[in-house]
């Protein structure tokens, strides 16, 4: 397929610049695959949709504070970080990073943030040019030194400032990590769960580090020739035991987010190839993922999926294609946009049934 197949008109006004209050107002776009019927509600109402023994799957990743702004050490000269990924693989405190500018940065360098209290020392570059550095607090922890020098990471279509960080994260992030929020958990209250919960739902969380294809456009015209960017996913043993016993009881898996509903297909995809005996839907796993999903793809683990609403030409997008078929997502985009719903990250909910 081509990525000219996902692509659609959206006018600048319908992108959110800040986040509805509270977190559970906002729009819902209810998608019925079977009968391609079409439901306009509020976040809130989604207990109206989930039966008791259905589990919701999220991704409890937490977005870093990854955008470091500071200096060359000896010339002084401006430089942005934006830190992807950490690579353990290659050493301790390495992390995979955007630099900015980039044609200025290379390896050998030291750059200094937070009036030196965090060295980045550039080690190299990867194939598609994103740099690895090394991070060397002053004192402390890198953790803890990031979380104090850096800002919350924005993304490009998003130009107010936002008042409070926190609103760019889950009520339910936990695991450190990410450089975008898993934004589908965003619409979710302690409150909400608490009443999903109570229906006899239960609730189980994945993670998923989420990295540079959220950044990165799509520069193939053919989706085959596309590469995913890999990223870190973890699926504990409590995870896979609640999701397989929900399989075996006849409950629905629902993911929250395509980041949730990569990870849960990407294990699947796994216990598929090992010969997971018979009833073993999904495994536990730890390690890195480059699932790309497009039509066409036969979905193991999700039964149902929350999500926000995508940019055009993006893998996001093929994803849904993916799950709810490319007319009847286009549809459903176009009836949004006319609806003057809320689009992309602190926008407006669609649920996939």
């Amino acid at each position: 397929m081509r990525i000219s197949d996902f692509d659609y008109i959206l006018p600048p006004e319908r992108i959110a610049q800040t986040p509805v209050e509270p977190r559970d107002s906002a729009r819902m776009l209810v998608v019925h695959r079977a009968t391609g019927a079409l439901e306009h509600r509020v976040f809130r109402d989604i207990v109206e949709y989930l039966r008791p023994g259905d589990l919701l799957v999220a991704n409890q990743s937490r977005v870093l504070p990854a955008r470091l702004l500071g200096s060359k050490e000896g010339s002084g000269g401006r430089v942005e970080l934006l830190l992807l990924a950490a690579r353990a693989d290659l050493g301790p405190d390495r992390w995979e990073a955007l630099a900015r500018p980039g044609k200025r940065i290379h390896a050998g360098q030291r750059l200094a943030f937070g009036d030196g209290a965090l060295i980045a020392e550039i080690e190299g570059e990867t194939a598609s040019g994103e740099r690895i550095v090394r991070l060397v607090p002053r004192e402390g922890t890198v953790a803890e030194v990031v979380e104090r020098v850096g800002a919350t990471p924005l993304p490009p279509y998003i130009h107010e400032k936002l008042a409070d960080p926190e609103r760019y994260q889950t009520v339910y992030a936990r695991e450190p990590g990410s450089a975008a929020a898993p934004t589908a958990g965003l619409h979710f209250t302690r409150e909400l769960l608490e009443r999903v919960e109570a229906l006899g739902v239960g609730v189980a969380y994945v993670t998923l580090h989420i990295g540079l294809d959220t950044f990165r456009p799509v520069e193939k015209d053919d989706l085959s020739d596309h590469v995913m960017h890999s990223e870190w996913i973890e699926v504990n043993e409590e995870t896979a035991r609640r999701v397989n016993a929900t399989r075996a009881a006849g409950g629905r898996i629902i993911a929250v987010g395509t980041t949730s509903t990569r990870t849960l297909e990407a294990v699947a995809a796994l216990a598929a190839e090992r010969g997971a005996p018979a009833g073993e839907v999904i495994i536990p796993y730890q390690g890195r993922t480059a699932l790309f999903i497009t039509p066409g793809y036969q979905f193991r683990a999700v039964d149902a999926l929350i999500t926000n609403f995508h940019l055009p030409r993006s893998t996001l997008l093929a994803l849904v294609s993916a799950f709810a078929g490319r007319e009847l997502i286009l549809r459903a985009y176009a009836e949004a946009i006319a609806r003057e719903y809320r689009f992309y990250s602190f926008g407006d909910a669609t649920l996939l049934l």
